[in-house]
């Protein structure tokens, strides 16, 4: 069993590329590294917004127990170090496999 998790952002005007090329130095190394695996991830110039998907083995609180070990992580900590804020606002939640 795995848990997925959805994250759907809306980026700060102007900051579309720096977000795009932030994200594709970081998050492909330091969320595996972590436990996670990337589902996908797409951008959407037209309107300023990333979606992506990240999933861990096991249920929900497993799946936030690593998360939080993650966001404490020095890992974590290096990819955000001195990183301005570039997501306007966010929608986060876990998803069921409509497939399953």
């Amino acid at each position: 069993m795995k848990t997925i998790q959805l994250r759907r952002y809306t980026l700060v005007d102007g900051e579309y590329d720096a977000f795009m090329a932030w994200w594709k130095q970081w998050m492909p190394r330091v969320r595996p590294e972590a436990g996670f695996a990337i589902e996908f991830a797409y951008g959407v110039p037209e309107s300023n917004e990333f979606i992506w998907a990240v999933s861990a083995e096991g249920d929900r609180d497993a799946f936030l127990a690593l998360e939080q070990a993650y966001m404490a992580s020095d890992a974590r900590a290096s990819a955000f170090d001195g990183v301005p804020q570039r997501v306007a606002k966010s929608v986060i939640g876990f998803v069921d496999d409509a497939e399953a």
